[in-house]
């Protein structure tokens, strides 16, 4: 059994952990990161968790350090989305007229994971317990304890609750949290296409059901695109059950369907998998020696597909927060980490409402007229859309 000190203890190496991680120990400062299970190594086959990582993400990210790691053939970035509602109504919106280079880069999540993994080990400035299990955390100040299940206790200014949607910090540091479950799953599966998807991203609502194809790397004509896709479905949970049990054909036809045969047909590639959805809340994201990131600190529907950008934001932002008021003040210090939490939540809030709002919207078939009347008028709108896809990248 030993003990060490840290200043800051990051709970949880995901993406947003990890990056939290790294960018904290590249300010100087004595951090530890404990983690379950270390990540997987990338091989050939793709990873059914699929991110469209936003530009401000990649800046962030780059600055890191850690884009540059990632096998840049594995990247797809997104050049156009088209957006169709289920009467008519549709929103193209494309980089090239925004006046920016792409709208999101599609990444697979265990080749991120193991590019962050890659730069903590490159750097040494973090202490990795791993793999390891907390079982108390004893809140103190200006020290709290964490004691691992192999017995050894430590301690430090602050503990990052990095954790995910069912975080035991949050939970340990009475944090509370309303979880709202819409009664749906997301099914995700990748596929090979027939026709090039152009570095497109597609997206349905249909029948309270939101699809949505994300183009992937691979290609068989570099001119002409790629020839895979990665696939969400949010439908209903008794419904996504169903999808999980089809056999391949079948599922492949099924979603070729959905999807008005706008790449030709499909051949499954990676298996189905199901997770339902749900919305988290939190009160307040911090207390004394304690803060949550990422899934810890709030969970959002997946149909703008920005839950992990705001767990990147919200790493960021702490990371800021806490270098530039550590050499005066205790990193868990509850005034600095106030800071942080005021910064954090308009985005979150902004993106839990228009995610949760467009949800009910298009679950509501009374509303049809308005929602597809609303794309049409959105569509006309270059000014708008220009808008739209500047506060997606933000």
């Amino acid at each position: 059994m030993s003990r060490a000190r840290y200043q800051v203890i990051i709970v949880g190496a995901g993406l947003v952990g990890a990056a939290a991680a790294v960018a904290l120990g590249r300010q100087g400062l004595q951090v530890a990161l404990v983690e379950r299970q270390p990540p997987w190594v990338p091989d050939d086959i793709w990873d059914t968790r699929i991110y469209a990582i936003s530009p401000a993400s990649q800046r962030f990210l780059e600055r890191l350090g850690v884009w540059p790691l990632m096998d840049s053939g594995r990247i797809q970035p997104v050049y156009r989305m088209d957006v169709a509602g289920d009467a008519g109504g549709a929103v193209r919106l494309d980089a090239y007229e925004s006046g920016v280079s792409h709208l999101a880069a599609i990444v697979e999540s265990g080749r991120l994971q193991h590019a962050l993994w890659q730069a903590l080990q490159a750097d040494g400035n973090v202490s990795v317990y791993c793999p390891a299990t907390i079982e108390s955390i004893e809140w103190a100040e200006p020290f709290s304890s964490v004691k691992l299940s192999g017995g050894d206790m430590l301690e430090a200014e602050l503990i990052v609750g990095a954790d995910g949607a069912a975080s035991r910090v949050r939970e340990w540091a009475g944090l509370v949290s309303t979880l709202t479950p819409y009664g749906q799953s997301g099914v995700v599966a990748n596929f090979e296409c027939e026709r090039p998807h152009r570095g497109t991203a597609f997206q349905w609502f249909f029948d309270s059901d939101i699809l949505a194809w994300l183009p992937l790397a691979g290609q068989r004509n570099p001119a002409a695109g790629g020839n895979r896709l990665s696939m969400v479905w949010s439908t209903q949970s008794d419904h996504a059950d169903e999808l999980v049990a089809l056999d391949a054909a079948t599922l492949a036809e099924t979603v070729r369907s959905a999807g008005h045969d706008k790449l030709g047909e499909l051949k499954l590639l990676t298996p189905a998998a199901a997770f339902p959805l749900r919305l988290i809340r939190v009160e307040s994201v911090v207390a004394p020696g304690v803060a949550l990131i990422g899934d810890a600190a709030h969970g959002v529907h997946p149909l703008a597909g920005q839950g992990v950008n705001l767990g990147f934001g919200d790493a960021e932002i702490l990371v800021d927060t806490v270098a530039r008021h550590h050499r005066r003040s205790r990193c868990g210090d509850v005034r600095v980490l106030n800071t942080y939490a005021r910064q954090r939540a308009e985005p979150v809030q902004r993106m839990q409402a228009v995610t949760h709002g467009l949800h009910h919207l298009f679950a509501d078939e009374q509303a049809a007229w308005l929602r597809n009347s609303g794309m049409r008028w959105v569509n006309r709108l270059p000014p708008l859309k220009a808008a739209l896809v500047r506060e997606a990248m933000s």
